[in-house]
């Protein structure tokens, strides 16, 4: 018998999320059938001269309602985005009745982040001790106070991690993955590899993101990766379509509870369905952009169906990607039509960024319990807002509804900024 038939099987035992479409995984599902979009124009900082003044923010009224019901400790530790991380893992862990296990050594955790972006009040105080040469006055910077140290612990990547470790007494692995657009995904497939090792049993996995500031919507704005061209904020994610013409960032987070097959079954935890697979893979092509025939999405893609023993002809649909920016749509098209061939048209596609925008290093883990949910109710979510059709994107976008079909295998694609990619290849359970 080959080595795989004797690895572990992982399943899932709970998820939760927040996203601008909802405070809660039941929430953001039932928005995105419908098709309702997300996306607004900003409200938590002044836009004015921004080319792109829109994105998909939380509801801060979600936040504030957790916050007053629950406690509330190292909340001075935390970036917005691990505060979103936390109701989204705060939901997971009472799904999969994590109190319950009193061996805390066998649960770790896996998460995507990037930390906190330096805000401009900052930026501007530590202005004031430099001439500008090189020179810093460091005893002027220490002796004027106002300048915490919690503000630097914020933006470290790491950080996030190690306090959602000690939130929910996790004592088992603690791994920070940093990828760009591929860290949800990345995050959850190397705590797929830790369960199968037999370094732990259970591994709380996922992404949090919050960035939606001045700093945080420059970079991409210079390099004119952001939507600039829209009639209303809620039809500018447009995955797939001839007049789609950059993405639209969003905020939100999303965990997943991994757990070994057994270890599951011996305390009777609900399984929600099976990861399968995972696979990744680099382009080594250029920082700024994706290779343009999608030979790192095409590796990482058949890496994932390999590693889950599944063949093209089993996979019932794939969650793309599918940014909206030119580039992106079109060589995940071509990406997909490499591995699938002709097959790759009866395939249902959808891009879940339609209605959700592109919460950065949360997006893989939002689309992986997006794309279990649809498995679990036979529901396919839509691509919105695709209204004109791109001769050369010719795939089943599942356009503007929502389609009831049972699947049983999926496909959920995250390609990063950078050209680092992951792919998971998730399942209904079959005992």
């Amino acid at each position: 018998m080959s080595a795989k038939s004797f690895r572990r099987r992982v399943v899932i035992t709970g998820y939760g999320m927040i996203t601008p479409s909802g405070k809660n995984t039941e929430e953001t599902f039932d928005n995105c059938v419908k098709g309702v979009s997300g996306i607004d124009y900003i409200r938590s900082f002044d836009t004015a001269g921004f080319p792109c003044r829109i994105g998909g923010e939380a509801d801060n009224a979600w936040i504030e309602d957790f916050e007053n019901r629950t406690d509330q400790s190292l909340r001075k530790f935390s970036s917005r985005a691990l505060r979103l991380m936390r109701i989204a893992t705060a939901e997971a862990w009472r799904q999969a009745g994590l109190d319950k296990i009193s061996d805390r050594g066998s649960i770790g955790v896996s998460l995507g982040s990037h930390g906190d972006n330096p805000s401009i009040p900052d930026m501007l105080f530590l202005n004031r001790f430099t001439d500008g040469a090189g020179h810093w006055d460091m005893k002027g910077l220490i002796s004027a106070g106002g300048y915490p140290y919690l503000n630097f612990f914020k933006r470290k990547p790491d950080a996030a991690t190690s306090i959602l470790a000690t939130l929910f007494n996790c004592k088992g692995p603690a791994l920070s993955i940093v990828s760009a657009c591929a860290a949800g995904s990345q995050a959850i497939g190397e705590a797929l590899r830790l369960i199968q090792d037999g370094r732990c049993a259970i591994m709380i996995a996922g992404g949090c993101e919050a960035t939606l500031d001045f700093a945080g919507m420059t970079g991409f704005i210079l390099l004119k990766a952001l939507c600039e061209k829209y009639t209303s904020p809620q039809t500018a994610s447009r995955p797939f379509d001839r007049k789609r013409n950059g993405f639209v960032m969003s905020e939100g987070a999303a965990a997943v509870v991994l757990e070994e097959l057994e270890h599951a079954r011996a305390r009777g935890a609900e399984i929600l369905g099976e990861l399968k697979g995972y696979g990744s893979s680099a382009d080594a092509y250029r920082i700024t952009d994706t290779h343009p025939k999608g030979l790192g999405a095409v590796i990482a893609i058949r890496s994932a169906m390999e590693d889950a023993s599944v063949s093209p002809e089993e996979v019932d649909y794939i969650n793309a990607h599918g940014t909206s920016t030119t580039q992106n749509d079109l060589t995940e098209t071509r990406a997909i039509k490499e591995v699938f061939g002709e097959r790759a048209k009866d395939i249902p596609v959808s891009s879940n960024k339609s209605m959700l925008g592109h919460t950065i290093a949360a997006a893989g883990a939002i689309e992986c319990i997006l794309t279990l949910e649809g498995i679990r109710r036979s529901v396919i979510l839509p691509t919105i807002n695709h209204e004109f059709r791109d001769p050369r994107c010719d795939l089943d976008y599942v356009p503007n509804e929502a389609r009831m079909k049972v699947h049983r295998v999926a496909l959920s694609n995250s390609f990063g900024f950078g050209g680092q990619n992951a792919c998971l290849c998730l399942g209904d359970f079959e005992g």
